[in-house]
């Protein structure tokens, strides 16, 4: 019952008040404006960062993760490369999303775990979307090099909720 005085009571004050227009609202164009606009939220608090990341990744004996930092990863096999970003006062899931640029495409693209990811027709970009459990507010990624890898300049950017929370810019260098 209260819903129903509720209802009556904020539709009358609207009439009165000349809100609620005589025009009628194209309804479709307000869900369009608004879904673009306005993405779902990861967590309803704002996301900010503490810390970022980038280098080479380095595993010690006791299978602990370090991140030598640098902006020129040397191009050979099996070499180990990424970011990682702590989020402050952050716990929980997180849904990011990864874009890579290459200066040109390799010979291949590849993922370890079959994750949703894309690559532009021009083969130089690629997209990886993730929900990682942050527990302790950070979230990371690293990609392998590979054979028929490019070299030269590369751009990371890492998006939550659209918005860019982090970018990377290093090159690929060959080993001498």
């Amino acid at each position: 019952m209260r819903i129903w005085t509720t209802t009556t009571v904020l539709a009358a004050f609207w009439l009165i008040s000349g809100i609620v227009g005589s025009e009628p609202i194209n309804a479709t164009s307000v869900l369009v404006e608004n879904a673009i606009s306005s993405p779902a939220p990861t967590n309803a608090k704002q996301i900010t960062v503490s810390n970022t990341e980038f280098g080479l990744k380095r595993v010690d004996s006791k299978g602990n993760v370090t991140i030598f930092q640098t902006t020129r990863v040397p191009l050979q096999e099996g070499n180990t490369y990424g970011w990682r970003i702590k989020l402050k006062n952050y716990q929980g899931e997180v849904k990011w999303r990864e874009v890579l640029y290459l200066p040109k495409p390799p010979e291949t693209w590849g993922t370890d775990n079959g994750e949703d990811f894309s690559i532009s027709a021009d083969g130089k970009t690629s997209v990886t979307r993730r929900t990682q459990s942050a527990p302790e507010g950070v979230i990371e990624n690293f990609w392998t090099i590979a054979a028929g890898d490019p070299v030269g300049k590369h751009r990371i950017e890492v998006y939550i909720d659209n918005r860019l929370i982090g970018t990377f810019q290093f090159e690929v260098i060959p080993v001498k």
